[in-house]
């Protein structure tokens, strides 16, 4: 997977999943403007990227306003002469249950997530059209997004209308050679430490560099930021060309490919249907084929660390 003459920007690179993407990318040779709120954490990644072969610069800023948007890809264009890829990472948490979710949680996660990803990808898309030569979008969704949690009315909204974004951008983009896919990944981060049952891992590996035990990689598909890495790497490169309006999972070792939303199961009545219709057929024909809302549980060994 050799990137090398490749400008991509990575947004939230600060940490965690961007910071793992921002220095895949630079290892594979890509040149790589990091971004982040933090302006000592995006310059301290800059600098591990370089130190791990390729080039980085920093562009600090957080994500959501247009003016942010076009300065990355100013950035980009200023330090490497191009634009080649965005990774649109950066997000925020302001959990909270329904109806004790404010106004500001709900427009704070939904102007980083959001917001900040349509104006990240507008600009990208805009600078790659005139350049003529192609791109990769790549945006970052969550298992949240696609199956919704408890607590996360704002973030779960804003990753799944990410993902239908992908899907409406994939369409668009096409005749300008401009692939753009999701990633679902999950990863030991601040964000998932959280969870009960992944936390006594999670601290082991943090603080001993303990592996993650395969049942946790294999079976729930958790593992740590630089496995989720090498999908994005993937999606850069030649190998992924004809790959776009895919949202991908990747964590631990488990690879996936997440399905469109589409009908399951579809009566017709001839003339409409009534109310009472519907209520005697339900139990029958739609009722055995309604799905599940929420992350699957996971359940630990007896075994802990």
């Amino acid at each position: 997977m050799d990137l090398s003459g490749r400008s991509v920007i990575v947004t939230g690179a600060g940490r965690g999943l961007g910071r793992a993407y921002a220095l895949a990318l630079a290892r594979a040779g890509a040149s790589v403007v990091v971004n982040d709120a933090d302006e000592a954490a995006a310059e301290a990644v800059a600098a591990e990227a370089v130190e791990a072969g390729g080039a980085a610069v920093a562009a600090p800023g957080a994500v959501g306003p247009t003016a942010t948007a076009e300065m990355l890809a100013d950035r980009a264009v200023d330090a490497f002469g191009r634009l080649d890829g965005l990774i649109a990472n950066a997000g925020v948490l302001r959990d909270r249950i329904l109806w004790k979710m404010s106004d500001e949680d709900f427009d704070t996660v939904v102007g980083v997530h959001l917001r900040g990803t349509f104006t990240c990808v507008r600009a990208a898309v805009q600078r790659m059209r005139a350049q003529g030569e192609g791109g990769r979008i790549i945006v970052v969704g969550s298992p949240a997004g696609q199956r919704g949690n408890v607590g996360q009315t704002n973030y779960s909204a804003a990753k799944a209308a990410i993902v239908g974004m992908v899907r409406t951008w994939a369409m668009e983009c096409a005749r300008d050679r401009i692939a753009v896919n999701a990633v679902i990944p999950v990863a030991a981060t601040a964000m998932t430490r959280t969870i009960p049952v992944f936390a006594p891992y999670v601290d082991a590996w943090e603080r001993d560099g303990r592996p993650l035990p395969g049942w946790l990689r294999a079976g729930a598909g958790f593992g740590v930021p630089e496995d989720v890495a090498q999908l994005p790497v993937f999606l850069m490169s030649d190998a992924a060309a004809a790959v776009s309006g895919q949202a991908i999972g990747l964590g631990g070792d488990r690879l996936s490919l997440w399905s469109h939303p589409q009908e399951t199961v579809a009566a017709v009545e001839g003339g409409g249907w009534t109310a009472e219709g519907i209520a005697e057929v339900w139990p029958a024909v739609f009722g055995p084929r309604s799905e599940t809302v929420g992350v699957p549980a996971v359940e630990a060994p007896e075994e802990r660390p």
